[in-house]
């Protein structure tokens, strides 16, 4: 197996590319050095593969699990928290979360959760043909063992600063690509760690999930313009390379959403339909399960905030499935 690309960067901060599939093809997980020890943020979805690479990984920095003393998680998906119960088994360390994020894991995949059931039916009623809704149980149930081993969890103080690498670093909790998602930022040297509440290149995946936040777009659009108050130098992000430029890219995303929102909005006004015909208009239809449920969620996300604004009304018509139109 390849050895997994690790980059030292100036400010201490070490970037190791663990392996996932999809198109990001990988994860960035953050090493910070304490004075007996290590941190890890988002160690990576589990995988026999990536244990190897965090084998191969600890072998060329000299470090051990043994000098794991903390795993930092900035949000619940797989591919960030997956490989931390896994590491904590073999360190002993502790995992850190916020409690929201900590309830997020229970809905997808606590003992509970009906997410495999909810999903398919969410869909089914904005008009996703068989063919699609028939792949979805087995495609979230495939995320399990990416988690497994769970973690146990100790939740992060949202009032208070943490201590991470020798420095203290501001928790700033923001939501929309996920509930309860956390930033890390170091004041005095404006160094944010921001998982995927902010990416370079690409737009978050901002979802409408069963059971979860009822207005994800929304959370995200008042994060970014939360974010926006901080002074930031430079952005350490879960995927693509670490940018300068932060202010910029945040107001990127926040036109990039209007203009998807005008967008979806037109569609509407051209003809009255359920969310699927409108998430193949935005995106095609020649996409795997993954990114069919991303693009799917995204679009309710966007029908969802067009609601709340009062620009367009949905009504449940005769056939059960769910139509848009314009108020």
């Amino acid at each position: 197996m390849k050895m997994p690309e690790i980059t030292e960067h100036q400010d201490g901060i070490i970037q190791i590319k663990i392996s996932m599939s999809f198109p990001l093809r990988w994860v960035n997980s953050y090493v910070l050095q304490e004075s007996d020890g290590i941190t890890i943020i988002d160690p990576g979805p589990h995988t026999a593969d990536n244990e190897e690479e965090w084998r191969q990984a600890f072998a060329e920095l000299g470090m051990t699990f043994s000098d794991v003393r903390q795993i930092v998680l900035t949000h619940h998906h797989p591919d960030h928290l997956g490989c931390s119960g896994w590491i904590q088994q073999l360190s002993g360390c502790k995992v850190w979360m916020s409690e929201r994020s900590f309830q997020e894991t229970l809905l997808m995949w606590g003992p509970e959760s009906t997410m495999h059931a909810d999903l398919p039916k969410l869909f089914s009623s904005q008009g996703m043909p068989e063919e699609w809704t028939n792949q979805l149980e087995a495609h979230m149930n495939g995320f399990v063992a990416q988690i497994t081993p769970k973690p146990e969890v100790s939740f992060i103080p949202s009032d208070q600063k943490f201590a991470m690498g020798g420095r203290e670093w501001l928790p700033i909790e923001t939501a929309g690509h996920a509930p309860g998602h956390l930033s890390f930022l170091h004041e005095e040297s404006g160094i944010i760690i921001c998982g995927d509440a902010v990416l370079p290149q690409i737009s978050p995946n901002v979802s409408l999930m069963p059971g979860s936040d009822p207005e994800p777009l929304q959370s995200f659009l008042l994060g970014l313009q939360k974010l926006q108050k901080f002074e930031v130098e430079t952005a350490y992000p879960g995927h693509r390379n670490p940018f300068q430029h932060f202010g910029d890219r945040l107001e990127a995303l926040l036109r990039h959403h209007e203009e998807r929102l005008a967008k979806l909005e037109q569609l509407i006004a051209s003809a009255p339909a359920p969310g699927y015909e409108l998430c193949v208009s935005l995106f095609g239809s020649k996409l795997g399960i993954h990114q069919m449920r991303f693009a799917m969620c995204e679009t309710l996300a966007h029908t969802r905030e067009l609601e709340r604004r009062g620009r367009i009304a949905s009504q449940s018509e005769a056939d059960g499935v769910t139509r848009y139109h314009i108020c």
